[in-house]
């Protein structure tokens, strides 16, 4: 199944990363980029972007499971968010800039997790088959990942706000997930720019500026 690659004239681009790399504020600066050009943007967020998937979140995020669970509640999510708000949006050509996509369930919950690699792959060939092109997945056009070290990342979040269950892990738990990063860059590289999240915030805002300027996606 191949991915849905400016599926209805929209953008779709991704930002991936632990806590405390930095995508909030990048995100809401290239919406501004973007509305700069006349474009419509919906801003969102995985898991999460409407009402059940934002149920699911909390319950992700809080409640004790196994990784199965989590995997499934977090494709559950992805169905609704991806059906109800990233294909409509793509389909009136706006710009999707959504905190987090699949990328990272692979990350956390396969690399982070141990959960089965290829059950995964699976589960996104299911849940991401486009509503009106079965045989395509919706994928991002461009997904930014900002790599950080988790040592990094802690000194960051220190102090900042209670820490969900995955924030709360040891740092050992954020190398294996930026090893999931890394392995899923690898096997989609043409789709992936790695942002290099310690640097200067003007730094970092630099690269992702070039990268979604190296795909077209705003004027040079």
């Amino acid at each position: 199944m191949q991915p849905v690659k400016k599926a209805m004239n929209g953008t779709f681009i991704s930002f991936e990363g632990i806590d405390g790399a930095g995508k909030s504020t990048h995100i809401d600066r290239l919406a501004q980029s973007f509305r700069a050009q006349g474009r419509v943007v919906t801003l969102t967020r995985e898991p999460g972007g409407t009402p059940l998937a934002e149920q699911l979140r909390q319950m992700v995020l809080n409640d004790p499971m196994d990784a199965m669970t989590e995997a499934l509640l977090v494709f559950a999510a992805r169905r609704d968010h991806i059906r109800q708000v990233i294909v409509p949006a793509l389909a009136r050509s706006e710009v999707v800039l959504c905190d987090r996509f699949t990328d990272a369930t692979f990350a956390y919950q396969g690399a982070g997790r141990g959960f089965e690699w290829q059950t995964l792959l699976v589960l996104e060939s299911w849940v991401q088959a486009h509503p009106d092109q079965p045989d395509r997945l919706v994928q991002p056009d461009l997904t930014l990942w900002f790599d950080l070290p988790a040592s990094i990342a802690a000194q960051r979040l220190a102090g900042a706000r209670v820490p969900d269950k995955f924030e709360s892990q040891p740092q050992a738990f954020f190398e294996k997930v930026a090893s999931g990063y890394a392995q899923r860059l690898a096997a989609d590289p043409t789709r992936f720019a790695r942002i290099h999240a310690d640097q200067t915030p003007a730094a970092v805002w630099n690269d992702v500026e070039q990268a979604v300027r190296s795909k077209g996606f705003l004027p040079c």
